[in-house]
């Protein structure tokens, strides 16, 4: 009985200690980008599209506008627009002027 009862044990600790390796698999996997300015910039569009209804939400995968959110984060980004003029690249400056254009068309049809 006693040889039974060590079987076990050493079977379930060696699921554990596999389950352990698994998710410390996975969470290797899981790797940020980088931080850069177009990834935030692009970040802060993604959302508004979300707010804007052009897109699911990510979390619930359903449209959920919200219009008064929309517009904060069109105006927050840009706030950003006018605070870093003169140190983004002009890549950096296209991707947010691109941005802030789409974005305002979109609230623009949106609000008619």
């Amino acid at each position: 009985m006693d040889e039974i009862k060590k079987k076990i044990d050493e079977s379930w600790k060696e699921a554990v200690e596999k389950e352990k390796q698994e998710e410390a698999k996975q969470q290797e996997k899981v790797v940020p980008p980088e931080p850069d300015f177009n990834f935030f910039i692009s970040t802060l569009a993604l959302q508004a599209s979300i707010f804007l209804g052009r897109i699911p939400n990510p979390a619930t995968n359903k449209i959920e506008e919200n219009l008064i959110q929309a517009k904060f984060i069109i105006d927050t980004l840009d706030m950003l627009k006018e605070k870093t003029k003169g140190n983004l690249t002009k890549e950096e400056t296209e991707l947010l002027d691109n941005l802030l254009y789409e974005l305002r068309m979109q609230y623009i049809e949106k609000t008619r």
